[in-house]
């Protein structure tokens, strides 16, 4: 037979546990307090991206995440989020260590993200992952290394036993005929194996860009009026919509991105009209399960209004 708690003890243990949640809040808010001044800021963002910082924050952030991840659970997290991952070549510059090497540490540490998104049970997660301009400016040799990572992670990805367990789905949006065949080849793998599976969508942005993506479903929507399909008092944001590469997702809740720049990147520039941004300048492949619960925080703590 199961004892009971007395009611004075249980009504104790509430007491406490709502006195360490709000101790940790006032710490939480005197460490972002302190962050304001770049004395103490410019030598906590390096050290934060530095690979030697890695063993002592893993430690220490395994208690504050904990700590948050009972925060959150209080409340209502968002369906779908969006991550802009950048910062992998500023971590490798900054940690001494070759630019590719930079890119192995992202696709690791996108594997770490995917794992705590499915904890949370956010049934959708979007990353970019290379877009449009990356595939104009950066130098060959980078591109050809990328494409080595994303067929190495799309094949992880699919031959991933909790992927199949956890019933995710993958694809991925952009212009992909414009990639080399070995990548499209990957991302079929990807697709076939998963399509089955229909708990979680993860959507990976390749040669994708926001406005390229516009182009192409406005283009389909005049095709379509040529055609005689499609009256013109019938286009509305509703046909648009239905158009993007993006049409089976609902549209971000929650868009993050890293490395310290605030700005969108041509990213998903139709489906954010009324997400909210969040922006941290912990590099991609530093980013902690901490850094995910303060942005999902944050996104707790505001009042989405839509135009109210």
């Amino acid at each position: 037979m199961t004892r009971r708690r007395p009611l004075a003890q249980s009504a104790f243990g509430e007491s406490m546990g709502r006195m360490r949640k709000s101790l940790g809040r006032r710490i939480d808010g005197l460490a972002k307090w302190f962050l304001r001044f770049k004395l103490i800021s410019v030598p906590a963002r390096t050290i934060a991206n530095s690979s030697y910082a890695w063993s002592f924050i893993s430690r220490t952030d395994r208690i504050r995440a904990n700590r948050l991840r009972d925060r959150l659970k209080q409340g209502e997290l968002p369906e779908h989020v969006s991550i802009i991952m950048d910062g992998n070549r500023r971590f490798a510059w900054g940690s001494n260590i070759e630019r590719d090497i930079g890119h192995r540490h992202g696709k690791e540490k996108l594997k770490e993200v995917m794992n705590w998104i499915l904890d949370l049970e956010i049934p959708y997660l979007t990353v970019y992952a290379l877009s449009t301009e990356n595939m104009r400016e950066r130098p060959e040799d980078e591109l050809e290394s990328l494409y080595d990572l994303y067929v190495a992670g799309l094949d992880e990805i699919a031959a991933d036993p909790r992927i199949h367990s956890r019933g995710v789905k993958v694809q991925a949006v952009g212009r992909l005929e414009s990639l080399p065949s070995r990548v499209r080849e990957a991302i079929d793998r990807a697709e076939s194996r998963t399509a089955g599976h229909s708990d979680f969508l993860f959507t990976v942005c390749l040669a994708y860009g926001g406005r390229e993506e516009i182009v192409d479903a406005v283009r389909e929507v005049a095709a379509d009026h040529a055609k005689g399909d499609l009256a013109l008092e019938s286009i509305d944001s509703a046909q648009i919509s239905s158009r993007m590469y993006t049409a089976d997702l609902p549209d971000p809740d929650l868009v993050i991105r890293t490395s310290g720049e605030e700005r969108i990147s041509n990213f998903l520039l139709w489906q954010i009209a009324y997400s909210e941004l969040h922006f941290t300048d912990v590099h991609w492949p530093s980013f902690s399960k901490t850094d995910l619960y303060e942005a999902l925080e944050s996104y707790q703590n505001r009042r989405r209004r839509y135009g109210e």
